[in-house]
C-alpha cells in the first residue's frame, strides 16, 4: 500500500501528475480541482497523499495498478467517501471534484442541487443521489466559508475591478458563473502580478485547457 509520495513534479497533463522519486517517475491521477494549482509548481518537490488501487481493463481480464493523489489527507478521505455513492467510480469522482472539497461537502450538507449540477457529469438525478447517500456523513468535510454565495461574495470583494471584468468575459464565453469565478480565483492566486482583464482571461483559458 502506497499512502503518500514525495518527489519532483515533472509534468501535469490530462488529469495526471508525473512525480520523480529518485530514478523512478510515478504517474498519479489527481482531482480536477488540483490540476491548475499543480501546474504552477512543476519542477518543485510535492507531497501527495495517495490511494493505491487496481483498475480493471475494459475486457475485465486483467488489472493495472493506479495511484490517485491528493493535496491533503482530508481530500483523500472525502474521495473515499464520495466513491461510495452508487454510480460514482474513481475516475468519475476525480472529474466531478472540480471544486474544493469543503465547497462540495457543504453543498451536499445543505442539499444544494444546483451547485452539484454545475459539476462535470452530474445531472439532477445524480445530485439527488449524492445528497441522499452523503448528507449525514459530510459534516467533517463541510467548510461554511466555501458556500456558493459566500465564495462569490468573497471573490467580488477581494479582487480588483479588472478581475470582475475577466469573470464577465468568461460568462460571455459560456462558462458557468461558479466555474468562471473559480478559474479567476486560481489565476489570481497563482500569479498576483497579472493586472489586466485580458491577462486574466488568457491565463484562465490556458488553465482550463490543462484541466
Amino acid at each position: 500500500m502506497i499512502s503518500s509520495i514525495e518527489g519532483e513534479l515533472v509534468e501535469v497533463q490530462d488529469g495526471r501528475a508525473q512525480v520523480r522519486c529518485g530514478g523512478l517517475v510515478y504517474e498519479v491521477m489527481i482531482p480536477a480541482a488540483d490540476r491548475g494549482r499543480m501546474s504552477t509548481v512543476v519542477g518543485q518537490v510535492v507531497v501527495l497523499h495517495t490511494i493505491h488501487l487496481m483498475e480493471g481493463t475494459a475486457q475485465g481480464t486483467s488489472y493495472r495498478p493506479r495511484l490517485i493523489g491528493f493535496a491533503s489527507q482530508t481530500d483523500r478521505a472525502f474521495f473515499e467517501l464520495f466513491t461510495t455513492v452508487k454510480g460514482i467510480g474513481s475516475r468519475k469522482a476525480l472529474r466531478v471534484m472540480e471544486l474544493p472539497v469543503g465547497r462540495i461537502a457543504l453543498a451536499v450538507a445543505e442539499g444544494d442541487i444546483d451547485l452539484l449540477k454545475s459539476l462535470p457529469e452530474v445531472g439532477k438525478r445524480t445530485a439527488e443521489t449524492i445528497i441522499m447517500e452523503l448528507k449525514e456523513k459530510v459534516a467533517p468535510f463541510a467548510d461554511p466559508g466555501s458556500s456558493a454565495d459566500a465564495t462569490g461574495t468573497m471573490v467580488r470583494e477581494a479582487v480588483a475591478e479588472f478581475a470582475q471584468e475577466a469573470i464577465a468575459v468568461l460568462l460571455q464565453l459560456g462558462e458557468p458563473r461558479l466555474r468562471a469565478e473559480e478559474l479567476i480565483d486560481r489565476v489570481t492566486r497563482a500569479d498576483p502580478a497579472i493586472e489586466t482583464a485580458d491577462g486574466l482571461v488568457t491565463a484562465a483559458l490556458r488553465l482550463k485547457q490543462l484541466a
